[in-house]
């Protein structure tokens, strides 16, 4: 007899059988069988767990950051699954090779809390929607972070440049005063400015120049594309240059990484003051007896943007002015924009414009002007 005859074909593992059943099957009925399946056998549940964090690692070498994972999984699924995606990321980290700086902070800002535990059935279907996303996730720009070198703040007598550009930013989030928050934003801003311009000197004369990099920011609902204009305008204000992608809920920015990290701070702040500010519109609007409605939202925060963007690159002009080394510093700039524009279009060789829908109420646009305005961002005196 051959001795093929005496081989043994073995029944797929469960894993094997549920997932062929669930991920390439996206019917209702597809994943109810897998899911009854991993349900019945609870000796799959640790590979069903290592499987899940390889497709975290196929995320990964896709382009896909934690941040980015979590957002998609949080706009297209539930809480639920958002927890469960959060402990495969965690689950996963040990295994990974050394990330940089903004990848550490992402991990660490996870959501935390273990996923519920309900009824097995109920799990399994929820860790196979998870897993039905994941593998769909398409390719992305990968974002390699620069190898790790002194930083800004570990030179000597220099500190940490973003101490005070926070605190001003956390008094300008607190306060019950518009006007005080704006002139405090203003003030981080040329803060900010500042210390891009003493980078950009820095580095000028160094053997190996910086090089620019990119990071994804949130662009979460609603009113996404007012939030995307805003973010676009700091990033202007700041040297950088911003690409929405409206689908993924983020934007890349690139540019230098002292300039990024401004950006990631002034426009996270920004964004909180923007609705303090449209809140407290909307409330003198209604006392008038006029009722508000997403139209003016959206036209509030549109005109607060293209506002603010004005006076950002104002006080980033009045900030260069005031360094008094105009002569060096304009050769060193003009040569950073050239190396920002050029990384930009070998990530993004085709982008588009889009057109800001929505933003046609009077009422919201002159308000968002108001709002803008108040923030004095302009010339100001040179601060210590």
């Amino acid at each position: 007899m051959p001795p093929w005859h005496h081989r043994h074909v073995s029944t797929p593992p469960t894993v094997d059988r549920a997932l062929r059943a669930a991920l390439y099957d996206t019917t209702d009925s597809g994943l109810d069988t897998a899911a009854s399946l991993l349900a019945a056998d609870a000796s799959a549940d640790a590979e069903l767990a290592r499987r899940g964090e390889e497709f975290v690692a196929t995320a990964w070498r896709r382009g896909w950051q934690p941040a980015d994972v979590v957002r998609m999984v949080r706009r297209e699924l539930d809480d639920l699954h958002v927890r469960l995606v959060a402990e495969l990321i965690r689950a996963q980290a040990p295994q990974d090779r050394p990330r940089g700086r903004r990848w550490a902070a992402q991990l660490e800002e996870l959501p935390a809390g273990a996923p519920p535990r309900t009824d097995r059935f109920s799990y399994a279907t929820a860790v196979l929607e998870l897993y039905r996303l994941l593998v769909r996730l398409p390719a992305l720009e990968p974002l390699d972070e620069p190898a790790p070198g002194p930083r800004a703040e570990s030179r000597p007598g220099r500190g940490d440049p973003y101490a005070r550009i926070r605190a001003l930013l956390a008094k300008a989030e607190g306060t019950a005063y518009p006007e005080e928050a704006e002139a405090l934003t203003a003030k981080a801003q040329e803060l900010m400015a500042r210390h891009s311009i003493d980078e950009a000197l820095l580095t000028a004369g160094a053997p190996s120049p910086d090089t620019p990099g990119a990071c994804r920011i949130g662009v979460e609902p609603p009113y996404e594309q007012a939030k995307a204009v805003l973010l676009d305008a700091v990033a202007a204000a700041n040297h950088c240059r911003a690409v929405w992608h409206e689908p993924f809920g983020f934007s890349t920015v690139v540019g230098f990484e002292a300039d990024l990290e401004a950006v990631e701070l002034l426009h996270t702040s920004l964004l909180v003051q923007a609705g303090a500010a449209m809140t407290k519109a909307e409330a003198a609007q209604r006392a008038g007896g006029r009722k508000r409605t997403k139209t003016f939202r959206q036209s509030f925060l549109a005109a607060y943007a293209h506002r603010i963007g004005t006076r950002l690159r104002a006080a980033a002009e009045q900030a260069a002015a005031d360094t008094g080394a105009s002569a060096d510093l304009l050769p060193v700039l003009a040569s950073r924009e050239v190396a920002v524009t050029d990384r930009l279009e070998r990530m993004f060789p085709e982008t588009t414009t889009t057109r800001l829908r929505g933003a046609g109420d009077e009422a919201g646009w002159t308000e968002g002007i108001r709002a803008a305005d108040r923030a004095r961002v302009g010339s100001r005196p040179r601060l210590p």
